[in-house]
């Protein structure tokens, strides 16, 4: 019995480590955190992208006008083509002037919303390094509570070959109906396995018992031990 709620201790002690629920409720404030960081993503994307198509207009219409101005100071050409050179020149500079100041504009409405990215992320890095620091803690505790077990399950094992077979038999019969152990100790008329006070009758044949001689609790159905 000893050896048996040694063992559930130690497998709730693994499944119950501090560490776990840490990290449970990391993971849960890491999912919000993506959340927000998936919200603001898309909330950028559409104006991230026009600012992409604005920004190569202004840089192939600032292309144009270079070409432009190269093209005037080395024409030998007669007035007139110069005159319509100079009429597009003229006419580029009005549209990479535009185009530059909206791509200005959209780099200003952009600021704070890329801020706010840059501020998720920021507060989402010291989570996402002590989850590391969790897990590895927790993959360590778990293999040594592992060999805990291990040589828990040895020690019980040997224990168990000094029971008498057909007393190990229902041992192991009521270990399985009940879980964590198959025998319990009564304790001022209650099993201390299942916590429920015996009847009146019940604690009277218990008590009654010849030495040796075990009844099973007809709660739970663990053997009865004085």
């Amino acid at each position: 019995m000893e050896a048996d709620r040694w063992i559930e201790r130690v497998r709730s002690q693994k499944s119950h480590l501090p560490e776990l629920a840490e990290l449970a409720t990391l993971e849960a404030e890491l999912r919000a955190l993506l959340g927000e960081l998936r919200a603001a993503e898309a909330e950028i994307a559409p104006l991230a992208s026009q600012r992409d198509v604005v920004a190569a207009e202004s840089l192939r219409l600032s292309k144009r006008v270079h070409d432009l101005d190269a093209a005037l100071s080395l024409s030998t050409a007669n007035a007139r083509e110069l005159s319509a050179l100079q009429g597009e020149l003229v006419h580029v500079r009005q549209l990479q002037e535009a185009s530059e100041d909206h791509e200005l504009e959209l780099l200003v409405e952009l600021e704070p919303m890329e801020a706010a990215l840059e501020d998720i992320k920021r507060r989402a890095q010291p989570g996402v390094s002590r989850r590391v620091e969790l897990q590895a803690m927790i993959k360590d505790l778990q293999v040594s509570l592992d060999e805990e077990l291990a040589a828990l399950a040895i020690t019980r094992e040997e224990t168990a070959q000094a029971v008498p077979a057909e007393m190990r038999s229902r041992y192991n019969a009521a270990l399985a109906r009940s879980g964590g152990s198959g025998a319990a100790q009564v304790v001022e008329g209650r099993c201390d396995g299942c916590r429920i006070a015996l009847a009146p009758l019940d604690y009277d044949r218990f008590k009654a018992l010849p030495e040796d001689t075990f009844m099973d609790c007809p709660e739970c159905g663990r053997l009865l031990l004085p």
